[in-house]
């Protein structure tokens, strides 16, 4: 059985760091703690390829900036012949308190231009989701800014134990299935 794992992000080292960069840095974990590399030259993004006791996952961490994550996404669906019930989007959420982890099988793109973009282009909404708390501490009409900063010192103390927890959502969804993983890490 084959996964799609999609990291959304933006390129470039000037957004590395930041808030709206949780799904790479959460790929980059997976990936590190599975001794593989991601290749840079793939179309629409950076690849990395693992298996998972029987399962086939294939890390995708999209160079097409985050409002244009679709097309990433759609091209390696197509590409890899992946069910949708195979894919598993990772984003960041400010509706969350920072680090709160929320596995979802569909819902609205809740202002995530990432998401509505994956929304346009594959016509449905009903795909998995994992969503990482960033919060929302930021003066109103400062979204961009606080979304493209790096994390706090404070959050960044925490930051590992919670990208380290999010790895194992992401196991545990190709292992146990959705449902399964939403009874045993929503809401705790």
């Amino acid at each position: 059985m084959k996964y799609l794992i999609v990291g959304l992000g933006n390129i470039g080292p000037e957004y590395a760091d930041t808030r709206h960069n949780i799904g790479f840095m959460i790929l980059d974990a997976l990936a590190k703690a599975s001794n593989v590399v991601f290749d840079v030259n793939k179309r629409y993004g950076a690849i990395a390829e693992m298996r998972l006791k029987n399962k086939q996952l294939v890390l995708l961490k999209p160079s097409t900036y985050m409002n244009l994550s679709g097309n990433a996404v759609r091209y390696w669906i197509q590409k890899e012949k992946i069910e949708p019930e195979n894919l598993l989007i990772l984003v960041d959420d400010l509706a969350l308190p920072f680090g709160f982890l929320r596995l979802k099988t569909k819902g609205s793109d809740a202002g995530h231009n990432g998401l509505k973009n994956i929304q346009e282009v594959l016509e449905t909404n009903n795909y998995n989701r994992l969503r990482f708390g960033i919060g929302n501490d930021f003066p109103q009409g400062r979204q961009i800014d606080f979304v493209l900063n790096p994390f706090t010192g404070e959050e960044q103390k925490l930051l590992p134990e919670r990208i380290d927890k999010a790895v194992e959502i992401v196991k545990s969804f190709c292992l146990a299935g959705v449902n399964n993983t939403m009874n045993l890490y929503n809401n705790k």
